[in-house]
């Protein structure tokens, strides 16, 4: 479809545009022609608008003819032939509608011929002006395409940069997982068989809501909680939770397996390496529009160093930035008895991302 037909208000306006032509063009008759006023009225703004309607076809050969792409001397044969075929036509129509407007049994005087020199470089002045400003409507579009092209792959992108992260953060907790109880099987056989029964479960929700890009913040606390108690069963009273969340910030949209990795850190790099154990503390509020994330941990200043590759941290960094960009944050505060971990996201209801 022409662009000009898609909105009324386009159309409207550029139909204005060609009822202004055909005032200038009365203009040019009464003083270049001597024509009289009304009877210039009535000729010329009604082919002006045949003018304007009849060069909606030109988008067409703009289409077919991009500057860019066409040779020159093709491009000038093609339109002086498209232009001078038009002309001709309109020149016909405007013929018509003269003879049209003739009272019935008088004819024009001679001095009327003088006008038809003005008429013709009238209407191409007019079509030359058409044909500009299809090549800038196309030019327009053009870019407009390229531009929605770019986003689509920086979309693409995105999402396999996420599909890649979520593909490295799920053998990484399995690996880790697994650790846990080949730690257990020769110490506490029944331990190690209910903590492989609660891994199932994990994975089976994990693996569901991992397919999608965002959930409420809920469903990933409630995640968290399962990962805790499967670790409670290694760990035992050494381990503590605890959950501050808001009721306001329940429904927020996060990326799916986000606190996982970063509760499993508190729990292996801080609590493990405590004889009296510890607690992870997660706190979710709202702050001026922003979802405030933060898990915290106590740490052992004499403990060995950590032999982690970083992946489960450097993986929610990631994700989150590729997510939201720059209005979100990961700051990480790591002192000697402590380890804290806050997230800064945009809060958005999880209804509507879906």
């Amino acid at each position: 479809m022409h662009p000009i037909f898609k909105y009324r208000r386009r159309l409207l306006l550029y139909l204005g545009v060609w009822v202004v032509f055909g005032l200038l063009l009365t203009v040019v008759f009464v003083f270049g022609g001597n024509a009289p006023v009304a009877w210039s009225l009535e000729f010329a703004v009604p082919v002006a608008i045949v003018l304007g309607l009849q060069s909606l076809s030109f988008w067409y050969v703009v289409q077919a003819m991009p500057p860019e792409d066409t040779p020159v001397p093709r491009l000038v044969v093609t339109w002086a032939i498209a232009g001078l075929v038009s002309l001709i036509v309109w020149i016909a129509i405007a013929s018509a509608w003269a003879m049209w407007l003739l009272p019935e049994g008088e004819v024009y005087p001679e001095s009327a011929a003088g006008l038809l020199p003005l008429l013709v470089f009238a209407g191409a002045i007019g079509m030359s002006l058409a044909v500009l400003g299809h090549y800038l409507a196309g030019a327009f579009q053009r870019s407009r395409n390229a531009e929605r092209r770019a986003l689509e792959l920086q979309v693409l992108a995105r999402e396999a940069e996420l599909k890649s992260l979520r593909a490295q953060l799920d053998p990484h907790f399995l690996f880790n997982s697994l650790n846990s109880v080949a730690a257990l099987i020769g110490n506490d056989t029944q331990a190690a068989r209910q903590m492989c029964f609660l891994m199932a479960t994990f994975f089976r929700k994990s693996l569901t809501l991992a397919r999608q890009q965002a959930i409420p913040l809920a469903e990933e606390v409630s995640l968290a909680e399962t990962f805790l108690a499967i670790e409670r069963v290694r760990f035992g009273d050494r381990l503590r939770a605890s959950f501050d969340i808001a009721d306001d910030v329940k429904e927020v949209a996060v990326p799916p397996l986000m606190l996982q990795p970063l509760v499993e850190n508190a729990v292996h790099h801080g609590v493990a390496h405590m004889l009296e154990g510890g607690e992870v503390c997660v706190q979710a509020r709202r702050r001026e529009g922003f979802l405030e994330l933060i898990v915290a941990n106590p740490c052992d200043p004499d403990r060995p160093p950590s032999r982690s590759t970083g992946v489960g941290l450097v993986n929610v960094r990631s994700r989150v930035e590729t997510l939201c960009g720059h209005r979100a944050s990961v700051d990480v505060d790591a002192g000697e008895t402590a380890f804290r971990v806050s997230i800064l996201l945009p809060a958005v209801s999880s209804h509507a991302t879906s």
